[in-house]
Order: structure tokens, then C-alpha cells, then sequence
């Protein structure tokens, strides 16, 4: 399973918001909610998040392995 924790956690540290999510990198409101929902996104929107909070991808997601 993909997390956007560490997405949450890095907006909080460098001060972000989702308007500037929106504003900054054009991610919409529709993505963000799919973000929120812990929903898949894009490459090109993980891409974006990275730009807009000069992060790497580790910063942005992270895997958690079901425990089946």
C-alpha cells in the first residue's frame, strides 16, 4: 500500500498548504482530494509535489507492505 504521510509531514515542515499545492504546481482540487484519500495518483503529480516542495520522492510517499 502507498502513503502520503510523509507528504502531509513535509507540507507541515516547509510551511505549505494545499492552496499552495494548487496555486504553486497547478495540482487540483480533485488530486489533492485523492491525495487526502490516500487514493493512486500520477507520476507527473508526484513529480509536481517534489518540484513545488524541492523534495525527494521519499518525502512525498512511502510503501507499507499489507500484511498478508
Amino acid at each position: 500500500m502507498i502513503s502520503y504521510a510523509p507528504l502531509w509531514q513535509t507540507m507541515k515542515r516547509t510551511g505549505a498548504s494545499t492552496y499552495t499545492l494548487q496555486v504553486k504546481g497547478q495540482i487540483s482540487s480533485s488530486t489533492i482530494r485523492r491525495l487526502k484519500a490516500g487514493e493512486s495518483v500520477s507520476t507527473n503529480t508526484l513529480d509536481a509535489l517534489c518540484k513545488i516542495l524541492q523534495c525527494d520522492i521519499r518525502d512525498i510517499v512511502e510503501y507499507l507492505p499489507d500484511n498478508n
